[in-house]
């Protein structure tokens, strides 16, 4: 009886300072695309006319620009993670987003670990000892090494192969 089913090893699990470094380069990363829609709404707004959005811009009031910036975390993670596997940050760590057995995660578990990220205070869930954030653990979903993971379900993959010829 063969095992075709690939669990993860936590020793793949990304070290907290790499999630860190992640968080870091992500908030940089973040804050450039808000830079970048606003100046691009502005030259939209100035190019077409509308002195109404441009006066908008220019006196947001908290809530609207706290529910801007919310909508573009969501549509920066879910996106990036759900097209590329990681976001910007995770490319320059080597690290990547995964489930269990070592997938990409759907968008709809994406979207709901983005969700998770708005919890208050979740940012020190990463203070436990799992090194696992709540937008981890409620998302069942991991952090790790993107080269260690490739290796691991290589080196699975092989024995797998090994199973079949006996």
């Amino acid at each position: 009886m063969k095992n075709t089913t690939y669990y993860l090893d936590e020793k793949l699990l990304a070290s907290s300072g790499t999630r860190f470094m992640n968080y870091i380069l992500d908030l940089v990363f973040y804050i450039i695309v808000i830079v970048f829609i606003a100046f691009i709404g502005a030259i939209v707004a100035a190019l077409l006319g509308l002195s109404n959005l441009l006066l908008w811009m220019q006196n947001i009031s908290d809530l609207q620009s706290n529910l801007i910036a919310i909508v573009v975390m969501i549509i920066y993670y879910t996106l990036t993670e759900g097209f590329l596997g990681r976001s910007f940050a995770k490319f320059i760590t080597g690290t990547i987003v995964v489930d269990e057995n070592g997938e990409k995660p759907s968008f709809g578990i994406l979207f709901q670990r983005t969700l998770c990220r708005l919890i208050p205070f979740e940012a020190f869930s990463f203070l436990g000892s799992s090194g696992r954030g709540w937008h981890d653990s409620i998302s069942d979903t991991y952090v790790v090494d993107k080269k260690g993971l490739e290796e691991s379900l290589r080196l699975f993959h092989e024995v797998d192969q090994i199973g079949e010829l006996s």
